[in-house]
């Protein structure tokens, strides 16, 4: 048996529930964790609101890092007693044992901690693809990066700085955007005292940027496009701030041709090999120091609807993880 954390209804913190469940034996490519410790991200509150409906009653957690108590037949990246770390589907992280899916679990480098994994996998992996794997970036392009205080934010400011990249960053105070400073945003814009829009055009001189990467959704996907230079790349990765409404395709004609996607994380892990490579990319660039992951909070297991209520309020700052 494993405490889990589940959801019976779609709704607010108080639908978590704790209860015990049975853990049983992998099957085919699957294997059996016992978690050390599991992270907490948006994609957790838009599935625990129905935003991202789930069968129902339904774990939650999307990422997590522990051992490998067992493997399942044609498993053979993975081993018995392997330590690991994993942003994968379905959902079912927040729990002290579960069997699931092998193809996207990685083998954890010995350097990193089980803590640190567990904050820096959804968020980490989020950051590889969108700077090196949804268009090409490279030394001296421009960034517009909003909530650059965040889980995401922070690793994405170091990501870039890695890269020659200037990151632009929004954050919401002061102390929000020191901290992405800190972090190697080149620049960072306090959007509750300044236009953000004005404040890039300002910064660029006119020009505009490169690419946008927008995780926050509908309160700045506007102005995002306003951003943008010419043929500019617009990436919408996330929801914080609530779904983005129709676009029209004749206004990306009319503000200069403009490129938008909208990505998930998960296209990109479904295919193993690609999974394994963004994971050693991701493991590399933390043990080589480019990447430092900050855990800003840490939530025991049976208080993951506080942790929900943080994260929802914007009160938290880089990674967030619940202990077991």
């Amino acid at each position: 048996m494993a405490r889990t954390v589940i959801i019976e209804e779609a709704g607010g913190p108080e639908k978590l529930k704790l209860v015990d469940r049975e853990v049983g034996d992998p099957g085919p490519g699957e294997i059996r964790v016992r978690h050390a410790a599991c992270g907490l991200n948006f994609i957790d509150v838009y599935q625990r609101m129905g935003l991202y409906p789930l069968t129902l009653p339904h774990a939650l957690g999307m990422e997590a890092a522990g051992t490998v108590e067992a493997v399942g037949a044609g498993v053979t990246h993975l081993s018995e007693g392997d330590r690991v770390a994993y942003a994968s589907t379905p959902p079912g992280a927040y729990t002290e044992a579960r069997v699931m899916p092998a193809a996207a679990v990685a083998r954890l480098p010995d350097g990193i901690s089980f803590e640190t994994a567990a904050a820096m996998m959804l968020q980490g992996l989020t950051t590889e693809y969108l700077f090196e794997r949804v268009t090409p970036l490279k030394a001296g392009d421009r960034v517009l990066f909003h909530a650059a205080a965040g889980g995401v934010g922070l690793i994405a400011c170091q990501w870039a700085r890695s890269m020659g990249i200037e990151l632009i960053g929004t954050a919401g105070g002061p102390e929000k955007c020191a901290l992405a400073l800190e972090h190697g945003a080149a620049h960072c814009i306090d959007y509750k005292a300044e236009d953000f829009v004005a404040q890039v055009k300002e910064i660029t001189g006119g020009a505009g940027v490169d690419v946008v990467m927008d995780g926050v959704g509908k309160d700045t996907f506007a102005g995002s496009l306003d951003c943008l230079k010419p043929l500019g790349f617009m990436i919408s990765f996330g929801n914080a701030s609530g779904p983005v409404p129709p676009v029209s395709l004749l206004d990306l004609a009319a503000k200069g041709s403009l490129k938008l996607t909208r990505t998930t994380l998960f296209t990109f892990l479904a295919d193993h090999a690609r999974a394994q490579a963004m994971a050693q990319n991701l493991f590399q660039k933390v043990e080589s120091g480019d990447v430092k992951i900050r855990i800003g909070q840490t939530f025991p297991l049976e208080d993951v609807a506080e942790a929900h209520r943080a994260l929802e309020g914007r009160k938290t700052t880089g990674s967030t993880v619940l202990t077991l």
